[in-house]
């Protein structure tokens, strides 16, 4: 509901001098009362001749019979005047007409002033009905993509979309598969549920011990998550599964095999932190070898070696085993001794040496899910948060302090808040780039603000402090520059990278296309940038920050993107493609389905407009490829939980 001027639904006369409401005006009142009251107050004016009083209100109740019965058709009910330009335009009458006498007084809801407008969610939120008919329309959208990729591109990694072929980018491991089932599951998706398990149970085990060489991150955020959520979705750990809220379908995946090939899949990854000379683990494996090696410069990302803990200590939970919680936490123990930029890192670190690499700072490719994991791997292991992992927090904590000191500004000439980098450490110059996968960030602080509850829950429990109310509004600060990065383009999409115009930098440079935005002239997106992958961050973030602040702006431009993406992306024959240029009307397209479509950009959306809590946020933490795992509890705390 916004300040619109549009008629209201009752006249400003019936609103006293102070501007409030005075619901003695409308309620009901006897007719006869009203002609007594009037006739009281002027008594004198009713004597004419022998005229009488009693004799007066005879012919007066026979004249007011006769007048309702000529006039009946049209003046027998309320019109529709008194709600609009009739009571507007006439002045106030100071005795009452014969009309008023006989007209039922109108029953109209009380007028509430501006900020108690704005405090009523209701008001500014769609029904239930209608978010429950949105997220079954991104449902529709997850089936429609499901179906481009089943018919053209089933066993391969990703979907071309418009060639109506398949391609392995990711180690030929079927990863749309994994990377959807958990989507399936949530979504209640039956025939993808059907399909898609199917498939794991025939073919993932002979894929793994048959194919070569993969990324240790991809495959482990991709592949093992995504296997390891549909586990606990499916009931393989049954004393967590109630928490989820997913509604429980007559079509199920087989737990027992989704954790038979987790491990298989697993004992082979872990080959990348054994070969290691150090903590940091080794980039690549070669699955049908048993072997690892490093990438050819020698360097892992910062990113993608601390992106492993959740699931490998998940699984040590599941399997009783600690092998696998034990070989990747060492990596974020030692990453702990390492020194730093108040709290920020380079993006590439040396598995030979275990040290940094370079001085290149950014939130965004290489180094971003380093900082999401700090907090989330703390999140996940509730029973250690303020004994062994409390060193995690505080590390999380002090770049979160490093990130407003360092990285945080604002545009000119609007102020929109966005976090630039430094290419070459603290020494070096700013740069105002900020990468679409930033925007996992406005999640990761409001998450990190409340650690999962509402945030009406926690100023009500005094659990918020200071810098936690800071950092909640930087969330929604950046929030607003990551959805106006979609909103300032031509097809409503965001590009890959955007630049900012800040005070003393006179680089231009081209505009988003929608000459009607705002922030037209705050973003800058360059040619080489202006591609959609169809990314999931913006919308993670939004879904996040609707759970913890409840308000419902973070749903609707949700809902814009989802349109944007029905709109531009969307290909009849099945599947969704990516785009070349989001600046330019018709876009010109990419011919691809990133496996991250349906696993985590559809799923986020589903659940921004689910009206049943699912997945809690104090109970679930997402992987950063967006496979909900449950918080792991001690027996004590779980039983306090219930």
């Amino acid at each position: 509901m916004s300040g619109s001027s549009g008629p209201l639904p009752y006249s400003m006369r019936d609103v006293g001098a102070g501007g409030a409401y005075n619901n003695a005006k409308f309620r009901h009142r006897s007719r006869l009362k009203m002609v007594l009251q009037s006739l009281a107050t002027n008594r004198s004016k009713y004597h004419c001749g022998k005229f009488t009083v009693g004799k007066f209100l005879s012919l007066l109740m026979v004249s007011g019979l006769l007048y309702l019965f000529m006039h009946k058709g049209s003046e027998g009910i309320v019109s529709s005047e008194l709600h609009g330009k009739e009571v507007q335009n006439k002045n106030v009458r100071r005795s009452p007409s014969i009309r008023t006498f006989w007209r039922k007084p109108p029953r109209l809801p009380p007028r509430l002033p501006p900020n108690e407008i704005y405090k009523n969610n209701s008001l500014l939120q769609q029904s239930p009905s209608e978010w429950t008919s949105r997220q079954k329309k991104v449902k529709e959208a997850f089936e429609h993509a499901w179906s481009g990729y089943q018919k053209y591109a089933m066993g391969y990694d990703e979907l071309m979309p418009l060639s109506h072929r398949g391609t392995d980018g990711l180690g030929g491991l079927g990863a749309t598969i994994v990377d959807s089932l958990d989507t399936a599951i949530i979504m209640g998706a039956d025939d993808v549920v059907s399909e898609a398990s199917k498939w794991i149970e025939d073919n993932l085990m002979k894929r793994i011990s048959e194919k070569g060489q993969v990324n240790l991150f991809e495959t482990t955020i991709r592949v093992l998550g995504g296997l390891l959520s549909a586990y606990h979705l499916s009931g393989g750990d049954h004393p967590g599964a109630g928490d989820s809220g997913v509604p429980v379908t007559y079509k199920k995946a087989n737990p027992e095999r989704l954790l038979e090939v987790s491990k298989d899949l697993a004992d082979r990854l872990l080959l990348a932190f054994t070969s290691s000379p150090t903590a940091i683990p080794l980039s690549d494996v070669i699955l049908r070898d048993h072997t690892a090696h490093a990438a050819p410069d020698g360097l892992s990302s910062t990113s993608e070696a601390s992106t492993l803990q959740l699931e490998f200590s998940y699984l040590s939970k599941v399997l009783g085993d600690p092998k696998y919680d034990r070989a990747a936490m060492k990596v974020l123990e030692h990453i702990h001794t390492l020194p730093k930029v108040e709290g920020l890192v380079p993006i590439y670190i040396n598995p030979s040496s275990g040290q940094f690499s370079g001085e290149n700072i950014r939130l965004g490719s290489r180094g971003d899910s380093y900082y999401e994991y700090l907090l989330k791997v703390w999140v996940q292991q509730e029973e250690y948060r303020d004994s062994s992992l409390k060193y995690l927090f505080e590390m999380y904590t002090e770049a979160m302090r490093g990130v407003k000191h360092l990285l945080v500004r604002k545009t000119v000439p609007n102020g929109l808040v966005f976090v630039g980098e430094l290419p070459f450490g603290r020494n070096g110059g700013f740069s105002p780039k900020m990468d679409h996968l930033v925007c996992f960030l406005p999640g990761t602080l409001a998450l990190g603000a409340t650690k999962g509850i509402t945030k009406r829950k926690a100023l009500e429990t005094n659990l918020l402090t200071d810098e936690d109310i800071e950092n909640l509004q930087l969330a929604e600060d950046l929030a607003k520059t990551c959805v106006e990065m979609y909103f300032v383009t031509s097809t409503g999409l965001a590009p890959e990278i955007a630049y900012f115009h800040i005070e003393g930098d006179t680089e231009g440079g081209p505009d988003g296309g929608n000459k009607s935005s705002k922030y037209i002239n705050d973003i800058v997106i360059k040619p080489l940038d202006r591609h959609n992958l169809l990314r999931p961050e913006t919308v993670e973030s939004l879904f996040v920050l609707y759970r913890i602040t409840e308000d419902s702006k973070y749903r609707e431009w949700g809902w814009q993107i989802f349109q944007a993406f029905e709109k531009y992306t969307k290909v009849d024959s099945g599947g969704y493609t990516s785009l070349d240029d989001v600046t330019s009307l018709p876009p010109s397209t990419r011919d691809k389905m990133e496996t991250f479509f349906l696993g985590e950009t559809l799923k986020y959306l589903y659940l921004l407009f689910d009206e049943n809590n699912t997945l809690p946020l104090d109970k679930y933490v997402f992987n950063t490829e967006a496979h909900p795992l449950p918080v792991m509890r001690s027996a004590e705390q779980a039983s306090h939980s219930v």
